[in-house]
C-alpha cells in the first residue's frame, strides 16, 4: 500500500498520508507514504454496520449520566431546602454551613438512586438488544418498561405495572425527542 510520493497523493479524500520515519532521524529517503484510510476500520463488515455501543459502554454511560444528573438536580433541591431551614439569629457562617450540608446529603441521595435506576435501564437495554439483535426506538420502549417495573417491584404488581408503563412513555418520549431534535436542530 505504499505509493510513491508523486503528486496524486491529494486525490484520495477517504485516506491520509502518513509516512513512519518523519519524527526520527533516520537516513531513509522519504519516498514512500502509505495512504491510510480516515474511517474506523472494522474487522468484519458486520461490525461497521452496528452503530451502537456495547454494553459495557451503555452501562458506563447510563450510571455516569444518571448519577452526575441525579446528584445536580439534588444538590439544587438541596440548595433550597438549606435555605429553607435558615433559622434566627443564624450566622452567615451557619447559614453556608446549612446549604453545603443539605445539598451535599440531597446530591449524594439522589445521584445513587437515579445512577442505579441507569444501571437497570442499561442492563435491561443491553438484554434486550442481546435477544432482538436490534437497536431501535421499541428497545428503549421495552427497557423503560422493564426498569420501571423492577424499580418498584418490592411495592406490589400495581405499583410495578403502573412504574412500568411510566418508565415506557418516558423512554419513548426521550428517544422521540432525540429524534426530532436530530432533524430539526443542525448541530
Amino acid at each position: 500500500m505504499a505509493i510513491n510520493h508523486g503528486s496524486d497523493h491529494d486525490s484520495d479524500e477517504n485516506t491520509r498520508l502518513y509516512h513512519p520515519y518523519q519524527n526520527y532521524q533516520v537516513p531513509i529517503k522519504a519516498q514512500y507514504l502509505y495512504k491510510l484510510p480516515t474511517s474506523p476500520e472494522f474487522l468484519f463488515t458486520e461490525e461497521s454496520l452496528k452503530q451502537r455501543r456495547s454494553w459495557g459502554e451503555n452501562l458506563t454511560f447510563y450510571t455516569g449520566v444518571g448519577y452526575l444528573g441525579g446528584s445536580v438536580a439534588g444538590a439544587t433541591a438541596g440548595v433550597f431546602s438549606g435555605i429553607r431551614s435558615f433559622e434566627n439569629g443564624d450566622t452567615t457562617k451557619l447559614k453556608i454551613n446549612r446549604i453545603l450540608n443539605s445539598s451535599g446529603q440531597a446530591g449524594r441521595t439522589w445521584g445513587n438512586r437515579i445512577g442505579v435506576v441507569g444501571l437497570i435501564y442499561a442492563g435491561v437495554e443491553s438484554g434486550v438488544v442481546a435477544v432482538t439483535d436490534k437497536d431501535d426506538v421499541w428497545t428503549s420502549v421495552v427497557a423503560g418498561l422493564g426498569t420501571g417495573a423492577v424499580c418498584r417491584a418490592a411495592r406490589g404488581v400495581r405499583s410495578a405495572a403502573v412504574a412500568g408503563a411510566l418508565g415506557g412513555v418516558a423512554a419513548g418520549a426521550v428517544v422521540a425527542g432525540k429524534q426530532v431534535f436530530k432533524r430539526y436542530a443542525h448541530i
